[in-house]
């Protein structure tokens, strides 16, 4: 169709396109209307990745509903507005939005809680810097790296030239160890 070639159609030619499936104008379709969409849903969904996936699903819903649109009932702006806006709706309603809300990242959260209330690991409040002082230098050596400096146990094994197995095996004693003094 040459008329797609323009950047901008008039109502009709739009609805005609979209209504015979012309590929093409799927393209001048989403450049005269998707700012404006997109500032629909947006208002509604404020996340930005998830409002833009919003906006995708309206077009694929206005590509396959597209013979549905009756020009005596509204506009075409008004139709597509409305699809966006009922899509935004579904999605702040939807199951997975609502867990989304819920599981946020554990980084963002363990620091804002240690900010807010002033948290830190002081082991020596607890007395167990202590116990752990009374037991042996290796299972000392191992406890340190992975418990008080953050190491992993790959890590720890490695700054302390000592086999993987080796590494959690002296952590898991020194647990055993320490579990002797609170029973």
């Amino acid at each position: 169709m040459t008329a797609l070639k323009k950047l901008t159609l008039s109502e009709p030619e739009l609805v005609q396109a979209l209504q015979s499936k012309d590929p093409a104008v799927l393209k001048t379709l989403y450049s005269m209307y998707s700012s404006a969409l997109y500032g629909v849903i947006s208002r509604i969904i404020t996340h930005t990745e998830l409002a833009e996936d919003v906006l995708q699903e309206t077009f694929v819903k206005i590509w396959q509903s597209a013979t549905h649109y009756d020009h005596t009932k509204g506009r075409l702006f008004t139709w597509m507005m409305n699809i966006a806006r009922n899509l935004s709706i579904d999605k702040l309603r939807s199951k997975d939005f609502k867990n989304s809300l819920k599981n946020q990242d554990i980084e963002n959260n363990v620091s804002f809680v240690d900010e807010q209330n002033k948290v830190t690991f002081n082991p020596d409040v607890l007395g167990v810097k202590q116990l752990v002082d009374n037991l042996k230098p290796d299972l000392q050596a191992v406890l340190d790296l992975v418990y008080y400096k953050g190491f992993t146990h790959v890590e720890a094994a490695e700054k302390l030239d000592l086999p993987l197995g080796t590494v959690k095996t002296r952590i898991r004693l020194a647990i055993i160890e320490l579990r002797r003094n609170f029973n």
